[in-house]
């Protein structure tokens, strides 16, 4: 996938977005403030001396959203049609959802991660008199609605294929069901047992980018992974997280592998995404899988 923002002399440009439709775009982004527990009482009671923190953080934000292209170079300037702060007060934290509306051509993701960041700075400038220690973190896009490239929600995935194959070492064929055993894996497939990488996960995205490389008749299965996914970035979930696929539970186990030698998807192109951005997993509990089945990462 090539950066759009470069012109044909490395430079950089603003996107031409006139040929694209008008559709109706709508995006939630999120922040999150972590502060002392004082904090958070002395916000609660309205003991801040600057005023009523959330309050002035909500205009704050939506202020920001707004004004998006003014602080980050390459947005368009876009009718918002709509945008909103809302806040989810913790025992040491403060949750900041900013959610942005527009109907047109691009947008609303930058304005929905502009207007969070600007409310937990607002929030970080009336308090650090008492608390300097604050972290803002995880400023971070959760749902994006309209244009091209679809819905996308942030720690939700689909099942493109369920792989298996009775030896290790080759490619896997799809089929049209497959049964996770509880801490054994997916049931007729070679790979499955009393291990840590019962399951192998591969994204599609990660498929789309080895055909670009000049592999363009790859297919599900082909690098051995026994769930190729659509919609998460796999490789930069953390080991440890549990995820559920229908009734399924599994816990990541692993991110990536060493290459086998002699990897002829590596010989040919020079490079193999497997080990790098594919998963493994460990089934915490049995059911079936197939196509089109929802991944949802828990907390």
């Amino acid at each position: 996938m090539e950066l759009t923002h470069i012109n044909e002399q490395g430079r950089a440009k603003m996107v031409d977005v006139s040929s694209k439709d008008d559709t109706l775009r709508v995006a939630t982004a999120k922040a999150t403030i972590r502060m002392k527990r004082e904090t958070i009482e002395t916000i609660k009671s309205g003991g801040i001396k600057k005023g009523d923190v959330l309050s002035v953080a909500q205009v704050a934000g939506i202020m920001g959203a707004k004004n998006t292209p003014q602080q980050v170079p390459m947005c368009h300037t876009i009718l918002l049609t709509g945008a909103d702060i809302e806040f989810e007060v913790k025992e040491d934290c403060i949750d900041i959802y900013c959610t942005t509306k527009t109907t047109g051509k691009t947008g609303v993701e930058m304005e929905a991660l502009v207007g969070c960041s600007t409310a937990a700075l607002t929030i970080y400038d009336m308090c650090k008199a008492i608390d300097r220690g604050m972290v803002i973190e995880e400023v971070k896009l959760v749902e994006k609605v309209g244009g091209k490239s679809g819905h996308y929600k942030r720690g939700v995935g689909e099942v493109i294929d369920v792989n298996i194959s009775k030896e290790k070492g080759v490619i896997k064929t799809p089929v049209e069901v497959g049964n996770l055993i509880e801490n054994f894996g997916l049931e007729g497939d070679a790979h499955a047992g009393d291990w840590h990488r019962q399951i192998s996960l591969l994204a599609v995205e990660s498929i789309d980018k080895m055909k670009a490389m000049g592999l363009p008749d790859l297919k599900d299965g082909d690098f051995a992974e026994n769930i190729t996914t659509k919609g998460l970035v796999l490789h930069e979930i953390p080991v440890g997280t549990k995820f559920k696929i229908g009734d399924s539970l599994l816990e990541v186990t692993q991110i990536g592998k060493k290459c086998h030698k002699g990897c002829a998807i590596k010989q040919k192109v020079g490079n193999c995404i497997m080990p790098t951005e594919g998963i493994f997993a460990k089934v915490l509990k049995g059911g079936p899988i197939k196509k089109g089945d929802k991944i949802e990462l828990l907390d």
